[in-house]
């Protein structure tokens, strides 16, 4: 169970910074430079559409890190 739940932390710790790192900031980060292009044959509108999911999955990924956290120290 404790080997389980430290793979499981590093997977959920690797997404959660692709998905932190995928997300527009004030200068458009990494996710300006992967989908600038394609923003503008696509719209704007898709592009709020993408933000608004990279936000969830935020949300989801920082929530399972902090319960794996919480199991990993437990097992130990």
């Amino acid at each position: 169970m404790q080997t389980v739940a430290f793979v499981s932390l590093i997977i959920v710790s690797i997404a959660l910074i692709a998905v932190v790192l995928l997300q527009s900031g004030r200068s458009a980060g990494l996710s300006g430079a992967i989908s600038g292009g394609a923003e503008q044959l696509v719209g704007k509108q898709k592009a709020r559409g993408i933000d608004a999911v990279l936000s969830q999955a935020t949300v989801v990924l920082a929530v399972l890190f902090f319960v794996l956290t919480i199991a990993v120290a437990y097992f130990m």
